[in-house]
């Protein structure tokens, strides 16, 4: 009965496909990076520069499910091959290295890599290669939104939630429950701050509100003195944080510094352990939007809870958003190459990612699903707030 279901949900994904415009019909899809044996997946990772809090626990939720993987015979039979490579959130670094994966590499697909100014750097090489682009650590909307004239569009999926449209619906939401009349913003000025800053705009016009004080900073700031005394001066009684880690504890001990205690309100960039573990007491009260409850080894249950045990003992390091992100992505790639056969092609593949079937993973978040029309599975967000130096969930069914 269960092999019924998966074909049926694989030719309901075929049939789909004979429904697209002639244009969509057209995408180029790879086959390279699958032999008999072996399926070759590619990513790239800060490693080494300013947001390796992201990319090292990422990596490690990678391998540990590829390993998971291999260890149960593969997909089909075939082993999974990671290549991971560091490109320290340098653009430039991230674009010569998708052309080695691509052209020397010979992956399969570019699976979870990191950040919104080197995934959009790179991401050309590869729909042009017809190579498929999967659940980028990133909420950029050019992961997920496609062009109708542009059929390779077609290759682009994305699972966490969007940054424009989950602040948006976090923010709006803290507007109206804390009565603010000054909200304001300060963001990093590239494609992943830009994206912040349009929500924070829409939550504006939603609430009938006027920004009290908009400002920006080049990444990797490391001084915020003006930007926060400007958003001081200007009388914020809110403030949207269009930062990551580092720069989201910045931001609010420089406040802390000169008097300035607003509500302070950041994206799933923000929504990681490092913060409260780097910000001790400074960070106590801030809010983010989230993808997942944080996996904390103490408190998870089930299935969640043995993942986090062998993530601890397998690397000797707390389990944390960003490796269950990492885990979860292999896992996902996993379930649609399961269902796309043992006859994997670039197409079968493609046709199993938009057939609607379901992936649900073991953190209890919500369900992935795609189809020919949406590639964004990501429409229900969760509110958190730093308490006592860990994430509380505060709302599940926040939504745009």
């Amino acid at each position: 009965m269960r092999s019924f279901g998966v074909s049926a949900a694989l030719l309901g994904g075929v049939f789909g496909l004979a429904a697209l415009p002639a244009a969509a019909q057209q995408t180029k899809v790879t086959n390279q990076g699958i032999t008999p044996t072996e399926i070759v997946l590619g990513t790239h990772q800060d490693l080494s520069g300013p947001i390796k809090s992201w990319g090292v626990p990422v990596t490690n939720g990678m391998k540990m499910a590829v390993d998971e993987i291999n260890a149960a015979g593969g997909i089909n039979g075939r082993k999974l091959k990671l290549i991971v490579e560091d490109v320290g959130y340098d653009p430039k670094r991230a674009v010569l290295a998708t052309q080695k994966l691509v052209e020397k590499d010979k992956i399969f697909a570019m699976l979870a890599p990191l950040g919104s100014p080197t995934v959009l750097a790179a991401q050309d090489i590869l729909l042009e290669g017809g190579i498929p682009q999967l659940f980028p650590v990133t909420s950029a909307e050019f992961t997920y939104k496609m062009d109708p004239k542009n059929p390779q569009d077609r290759l682009k999926f994305n699972n966490v939630p969007p940054y424009t449209e989950s602040v948006r619906a976090g923010a709006r939401h803290l507007m109206q429950e804390k009565g603010s009349k000054k909200p304001c913003v300060i963001y990093q000025d590239d494609e992943f701050g830009k994206n912040v800053l349009d929500g924070f705009n829409q939550a504006v016009a939603d609430a009938k509100l006027t920004a009290a004080s908009v400002t920006s900073y080049k990444r990797g700031a490391s001084d915020f003195s003006s930007q926060v005394a400007k958003m001081k001066s200007d009388g914020c009684d809110l403030v949207v944080l269009g930062t990551i880690v580092r720069e989201t504890v910045g931001v609010i001990a420089e406040g802390r510094k000169i008097g300035f205690a607003p509500i302070y309100f950041g994206s799933t960039a923000a929504n990681v352990v490092e913060v409260p573990a780097l910000g001790k007491e400074v960070t106590e009260g801030f809010y983010a939007v989230g993808a997942m409850e944080i996996p904390y080894r103490d408190t998870s249950t089930g299935k969640a809870k043995e993942w986090a045990e062998a993530y601890y003992k397998l690397y000797n390091m707390e389990p944390n958003t960003q490796s269950a992100l990492g885990y979860n992505d292999v896992m996902t790639f996993a379930h649609y190459a399961r269902l796309a056969g043992k006859d994997l092609t670039g197409a079968k593949f493609l046709a199993a990612m938009e057939s609607g079937d379901v992936f649900q993973d073991i953190f209890n978040s919500p369900p992935v699903k795609f189809s020919p029309t949406e590639h964004l599975s990501a429409t229900v967000y969760l509110l958190q707030q730093i308490k006592d130096g860990r994430w509380i969930v505060l709302k599940r069914d926040l939504k745009n």
